[in-house]
């Protein structure tokens, strides 16, 4: 499952190539609480189809309504239009007063404004498609007096701004995770991070672990782990996670993955476990605790997980909290955890000691 502002840019291309009249939303500015961050787009068809959203949905709504046509027989007595016009980029601001926001369902105090781009050119967008198709992270700018837009190459991320009368929004490729061992809690993590818009490869040379993968949608390699992580171009929009509690699978493409620039690098096992394989890596690699630094483990969210499918949960929560840039207390990681719950099973009630 491709992630959404690239499915947001597909179907819109796919709508403009098929002769179909469109508009493109961005979300530009918002004012305390809003439903969707700055950066976030929609496409609405002229026959009131829609694609990614600016809000919890009462926008969408209201946008249907102004410009497709699935209101058109009601034109003569609302006299609006409903038909998407043309011309260069609008404004339009959301949520001004507490009327608004209740209607918009906006939360209270929230408002937003959005930069709508009628009939977007179907080459441009052709053309951007096939560049984040190749890794390529993107800029569109856009010229708001005349809807002109170009298209420039970034080697770093950036946020969405407006200088000059032009708006300047970056599309990146579709985060990657890279998995080591096709096991069952790699089955659950897999699935996840495919509705979370990751694209997933499982790394495992292990031909009777393979035979047994059923999630579709997954790349699965039968290269050794480190050769696929030296050759799969990791980078900063990318994850490494061993799950095979296997050294010979794990250990070496950890070190290589150490290397990259992957915005996240962990392996599943106890503190115990973990703290072996650090020092396995310290004394049989020439790792240090400075090189070792990246290396999660235990990795997830401490939510009191047992079963795969939980312990996949806590793994991407804290995936995503990284990729979104979330500092995340020591509290909620599984060692610090676990140790303040030891401590509080232990503590006296009542200056009265618990029983062992």
């Amino acid at each position: 499952m491709e992630n959404l502002d690239v499915t947001v840019l597909r179907t819109l291309h796919q709508w403009r190539a098929q002769g179909h009249r469109a508009l493109l939303a961005t979300v530009v500015r918002t004012w305390g609480s809003s439903p969707r961050p700055v950066g976030s787009t929609m496409a609405l068809c002229e026959n009131g189809a829609v694609v990614g959203s600016v809000s919890g949905g009462c926008i969408e709504d209201d946008l249907i309504y102004r410009y497709s046509r699935v209101h058109a027989p009601h034109s003569a007595t609302t006299g609006l239009t409903h038909d998407i016009p043309t011309g260069p980029p609008e404004r339009v601001t959301y949520g001004v007063t507490a009327d608004e926001a209740h209607r918009f369902g906006l939360p209270c105090g929230g408002t937003l404004e959005l930069v709508l781009e009628f009939d977007p050119d179907p080459a441009s967008l052709q053309a951007l498609l096939e560049q984040l198709a190749r890794g390529q992270l993107m800029q569109r700018s856009t010229h708001l007096g005349s809807g002109a837009v170009t298209l420039t190459p970034l080697t770093a991320p950036a946020p969405l701004r407006e200088e000059g009368g032009v708006l300047h929004n970056t599309f990146g490729p579709e985060y990657r995770m890279l998995l080591i061992g096709a096991g069952q809690l790699t089955e659950y993590l897999s699935t996840m991070a495919l509705f979370s818009g990751f694209e997933v490869t499982v790394c495992d040379p292990r031909e009777e672990y393979r035979e047994g993968w059923r999630v579709p949608g997954v790349t699965l390699s039968k290269e050794m782990p480190d050769d696929l992580v030296r050759t799969f171009g990791v980078d900063r929009r990318t994850c490494v996670i061993a799950l095979t509690h296997d050294p010979k699978l794990d250990d070496l493409a950890l070190i290589e993955a150490l290397e990259t620039e992957a915005f996240y690098i962990g392996a599943i096992g106890s503190r115990r476990n973990n703290e072996a394989r650090r020092q396995r890596l310290i004394e049989h690699f020439g790792q240090t605790d400075e090189s070792l630094a990246r290396l999660r483990g235990p990795i997830g969210l401490y939510i009191g997980s047992k079963t795969p499918p939980e312990i996949a949960v806590s793994v991407m929560a804290e995936v995503l909290a990284t990729k979104n840039g979330v500092i995340l207390p020591s509290s909620v990681a599984v060692g610090p955890a676990k140790d303040a719950e030891g401590a509080l099973a232990s503590a006296p009630v009542c200056g009265v000691p618990r029983a062992a």
